[in-house]
Parts: C-alpha cells; sequence; structure tokens
C-alpha cells in the first residue's frame, strides 16, 4: 500500500495540473474560476464560449481565448483598475477540454489524446500501446505547422531522454507504418525463406534462421544486397571466417529489405 501511494505522490510531482503550469494556453470549452480578492461579486466560474470571450460582473465580455492563466490575470487587473482600487486576480483553470494532442501517420492507431497535465514525448509514447509496426526512426512532432523534432528511435528503443521534450496542446505526432520490416535470405541456405527484421540483426543470425548453409554453399561468396538512396549495393561478407576463424567483423549488422545471397560452389 505504502507503494503505491509513493507512486501516487511522485505521479504528483511529475504531472503538474495544467491549470498551474504558465505556458498553459486558454481555449474555447474551457472552465475558469475568476477570484477579485476583496470583491466577492466579481468571483465568478465561467465557461470560455465559442467567440473565445467570458463574462466578468460589470466588465461585459472579455477575450480569454489565447491567454496563459497569468496572461489573463494580467489582462483582467488592467481592466478591473477602472472598478476596483488595486485589483488582485486570480484566474485558474478548473476544466480543460480544449488541450489536445493528435496521433496519425498508420504506425499506431490514429487519436486525439486530451493532455489534461504536463506530458512529455516519453511518456505519450509509453501510452500510445503496440509500436512494433511504428517507423519510429521517420517518426516527428508538427507545432503550429512546423517540424520541431524528428526521429524517436533513439529516445524509445535507444533510451536516450536527452531526445525527450515537452508536448504542447495542438501537437501533431505523424508516427508512420513501417513498410517493410523483412530480409530475405536465398542461394545455397537449406531453407530460403524471408525472416521478419528485428534491430541488430546480423548475416549469421538471418542464415542460421534459414536452416544454416547447404553442403553446396560457398560460404565466403555471401553477399547482402541493399537498396541505398534509389541505387543497390552489393556487400561482400566472407561467412565462412565468421564460422572458422572467429572474424566478428564480417558479420554485419542487416537493415529492413536486406537481400542475403549465399552463392552455390560448382564443385
Amino acid at each position: 500500500m505504502k507503494k503505491w501511494l509513493l507512486i501516487a505522490f511522485l505521479g504528483l510531482m511529475v504531472f503538474p495540473p495544467l491549470s498551474q503550469a504558465g505556458d498553459y494556453v486558454i481555449g474555447e470549452g474551457d472552465v475558469l474560476d475568476i477570484l477579485v480578492w476583496g470583491v466577492k461579486e466579481l468571483n465568478v466560474s465561467v465557461k470560455v464560449r465559442p467567440d473565445g470571450k467570458i463574462t466578468i460582473p460589470g466588465m461585459g465580455d472579455v477575450k480569454a481565448s489565447g491567454f496563459t492563466p497569468p496572461g489573463l490575470q494580467k489582462s483582467l487587473g488592467e481592466k478591473l483598475k477602472a472598478l476596483v482600487k488595486n485589483p488582485n486576480v486570480t484566474v485558474t483553470v478548473k476544466e480543460i477540454t480544449n488541450s489536445k494532442v493528435y496521433i496519425f501517420g498508420g504506425g499506431v492507431k490514429s487519436a486525439a489524446y486530451d493532455l489534461n497535465r504536463s506530458t512529455t514525448l516519453l511518456q505519450l509514447l509509453c501510452n500510445i500501446g503496440d509500436t512494433k509496426d511504428a517507423d519510429l526512426k521517420r517518426a516527428y512532432v508538427l507545432r503550429n505547422g512546423k517540424m520541431i523534432k524528428a526521429g524517436f528511435y533513439k529516445l524509445f528503443i535507444g533510451g536516450d531522454t536527452s531526445e525527450d521534450m515537452a508536448i504542447e496542446s495542438n501537437d501533431s505526432i505523424y508516427i508512420p507504418l513501417l513498410t517493410d520490416k523483412s530480409i530475405y535470405v536465398l542461394g545455397a541456405v537449406n531453407t530460403p525463406k524471408f525472416i521478419e527484421y528485428r534491430d541488430g540483426m546480423t548475416v549469421m543470425q538471418a542464415v542460421l534462421e534459414a536452416g544454416g548453409f547447404n553442403k553446396f554453399a560457398k560460404q565466403n561468396d555471401t553477399t547482402i544486397l541493399r537498396n541505398e538512396g534509389g541505387k543497390d549495393v552489393i556487400i561482400q561478407v566472407k561467412a565462412k571466417d565468421i564460422l572458422n576463424d572467429g572474424d566478428l567483423s564480417q558479420n554485419l549488422k542487416l537493415k529492413p529489405n536486406d537481400y542475403v545471397i549465399v552463392k552455390e560452389s560448382m564443385f
């Protein structure tokens, strides 16, 4: 029980309510508590209308959408000087309905997430479900129509938290589908086949998953056929040296859509 209470307490420390965050931008549909110290008649709970305005007694309609809570406090304080001497205004976001982040692209299920507390990219990725079909290297964050971060692989797979960033209301996160995840093993192996790509997969792992070399294999005449920038690149691998001499420099890492081709000996 104590453990869960500690986790909950830490969660509150990590995720402060957006109503306390100075950079939260008030939007249509949000509910605000307006408190003017010492003037009970001006204390109201109001919902921001679709036109972005709220109604304050004695002031009428006032623009609220687009302000941060501290910004709206300052704006209301200036306006209230005509009614109240040295007004002390507090604005609190009571209910948030405006703050969302949008996930799309096909690599994960598209959705709109409510940002009801401070959230980072890593925290969001941990909550969007299965990412095995997501191309995290080509993913990016859009803010106000501009790409502000490209590539989530180092953060989410590599664990590099220096790559993390705060997510803001109306950010869009594009996560495309990993279109080809296969390695193709052909030629003088016992079971020529395609294998689902895994990060860090090597030539010998692919060959072994294809049943290993057959008796006709010319092991030192193994090649990787790879497409890079629209051009085919052939990489020679001396696989026999890996097995017989332990030359791990020949055990190259593969990339998605690589072809591993083992040639047959003529004799």
